[in-house]
C-alpha cells in the first residue's frame, strides 16, 4: 500500500520541507515526486544555510559569479539558490499543470532581515518573483505585523505568496483578510484572479514544544494543544472561504488560500513520529514535511476514513488549556519573534559562509566547506 498516495487521495498535498542541489543533482527529488506523491517543496534561510555551507556543489557557480564581478553576498546567495528553485519548479510543473494550477509549487523566502519592513518586503518579493519566472513558484512572506500589508499588495500585483511563521488564529484572520483584499483589488482593476495561488503556513510542533514545557508531566493536554490550534485554523478556513464575500470572488475563478501545516516533524520522541501528519488530515490542506517524517509516514502512517480535524473538539482542548494557565496568545507571539530571530541567525551565518567561500576562490573546496561548517555551527535548526 502506498500510504503517501492514500494521504494525497484524502486531499492532502504533500510538500517536502527541504531543497538543495544535492537533492536535485542526485535525482532524489525527482524520485520523491514519482514514488512518494510529493507535489511541492518549501525552503527557508536555515534550509539553504545548511545546503550551501555543507556542500561543495555550489562552489563552481559561486566562483564563476565572483569572477564575473558579483561581490555582494546576498546577490551571490540569490544566484545560487534561485537556480535550485527554478530547477525544482520545472520538476514540479507536471503536478502544477495536472492540478490546473492548484498544486505543484516551490517556495522561496524573502530575506529575514526584512521581516519588519513592509516596503522592503514588497520590493524584494516582486524582484524574486520576476527572477524565478515560474508560475508555480511562491514567495514566502512572514506573518508579522509588517508582513500583513505586504501580503495584500503582493497578491494585488499577481505574486503567489506563501505566508510563513504563522502561529495564532488571530494572526491567521489577518492573513486571510489580506489575501482576500488583494484578490478583490485585482478584480476591481479588471486583472485576472484565476491565476493567483497562496498558502498560509501554520506552524505546529513548535507550539507543543512551548506548551508542553508549561504543563505537568502527566497532563492529558500534552501533545494536543498545537493540533487543536491547527484544527481551529482549519475551521476558520472553512468559514472564511465559504462566506458571501469570498464566493463572489470564487465565481470569478479565484482560488482559496489553502492552509499549510508546517513544523510537522515531531520534536518530542515520546510522541508518534507521524503525529502531525495523521492528526492534520483534511481536504484542501498542504503538509510540508521534513524528509524523515515523509519517509516515516510512507513506512507506517495511517489515513483514517473519517476526517482527523474536528473543530468542536479543538475548541474544548483550547478552553481546557486556558483553564490550565496556558496563555496561547503570549506563546504564539513569542514563537513569531523567535522564528524571525532564528531565520536571521541562519541568514547571517549563510552570508558569512558565502563571503568566506568567495574569498577562498581557487583553494581546495572540500577544505573550505569543512572550515565553513566549523565556523557556521548551524546545529541543524529546522522547522
Amino acid at each position: 500500500m502506498n500510504r503517501l498516495q492514500a494521504l494525497h487521495d484524502a486531499g492532502v498535498s504533500i510538500w517536502l520541507d527541504n531543497l538543495s542541489r544535492e537533492l536535485l543533482d542526485s535525482g532524489d527529488f525527482a524520485t520523491l515526486i514519482a514514488d512518494f506523491a510529493v507535489t511541492g517543496a518549501t525552503s527557508n534561510p536555515t534550509i539553504f544555510a545548511k545546503a550551501i555551507t555543507t556542500s561543495g556543489r555550489y562552489d563552481d557557480q559561486l566562483h564563476a559569479a565572483v569572477a564575473s564581478g558579483v561581490r555582494d553576498a546576498q546577490e551571490l546567495f540569490f544566484e545560487l539558490a534561485l537556480d535550485d528553485v527554478r530547477r525544482a519548479a520545472d520538476l514540479l510543473r507536471p503536478s502544477y499543470d495536472e492540478s490546473d494550477g492548484r498544486d505543484g509549487f516551490v517556495s522561496f523566502e524573502c530575506t529575514p532581515d526584512l521581516a519588519d519592513d513592509t516596503e522592503g518586503t514588497i520590493e524584494q518579493a516582486v524582484e524574486l518573483w520576476g527572477r524565478i519566472a515560474r508560475p508555480n513558484a511562491m514567495i514566502k512572506v512572514p506573518a508579522t505585523e509588517a508582513g500583513i500589508p505586504a501580503i495584500e499588495e503582493l497578491t494585488a500585483r499577481g505574486v503567489n505568496v506563501n505566508i510563513t511563521l504563522l502561529f495564532s488564529i488571530a494572526r491567521y484572520e489577518q492573513v486571510i483578510d489580506a489575501y482576500i483584499a488583494g484578490v478583490e483589488r485585482r478584480a476591481a482593476a479588471g486583472d485576472p484572479v484565476d491565476g493567483i495561488s497562496s498558502v498560509a503556513s501554520f506552524f505546529v510542533s513548535r507550539v507543543d514544544a512551548k506548551v508542553d514545557a508549561l504543563l505537568p508531566a502527566d497532563s492529558p493536554l500534552r501533545g494536543c494543544v498545537a493540533i487543536a490550534n491547527a484544527h481551529g485554523a482549519y475551521a476558520r478556513y472553512l468559514d472564511r472561504f465559504n462566506d458571501q464575500r469570498w464566493l463572489a470572488l470564487g465565481d470569478s475563478g479565484a482560488r482559496p488560500q489553502r492552509p499549510l501545516w508546517a513544523s510537522t516533524g515531531t520534536k518530542d520522541p515520546s510522541y508518534s513520529d507521524v503525529l502531525y501528519v495523521e492528526k492534520l488530515t483534511a481536504p484542501d490542506v498542504v503538509n510540508t514535511m521534513p524528509e524523515a517524517t515523509l519517509r516515516a509516514f510512507a513506512d507506517h502512517g495511517n489515513v483514517t476514513d473519517a476526517l482527523s480535524i474536528v473543530p468542536g473538539a479543538a475548541q474544548s482542548t483550547l478552553r481546557r488549556a486556558h483553564e490550565a494557565g496556558i496563555d496561547l496568545d503570549a506563546i504564539t507571539a513569542q514563537l513569531e519573534r523567535e522564528g524571525v530571530r532564528s531565520f536571521c541567525d541562519s541568514y547571517g551565518e549563510l552570508l558569512a559562509c558565502i563571503e568566506a567561500k568567495a574569498s577562498r576562490r581557487g583553494k581546495d573546496p572540500a577544505r573550505a566547506d569543512a572550515n565553513s561548517v566549523r565556523a557556521g555551527r548551524l546545529g541543524g535548526r529546522r522547522n
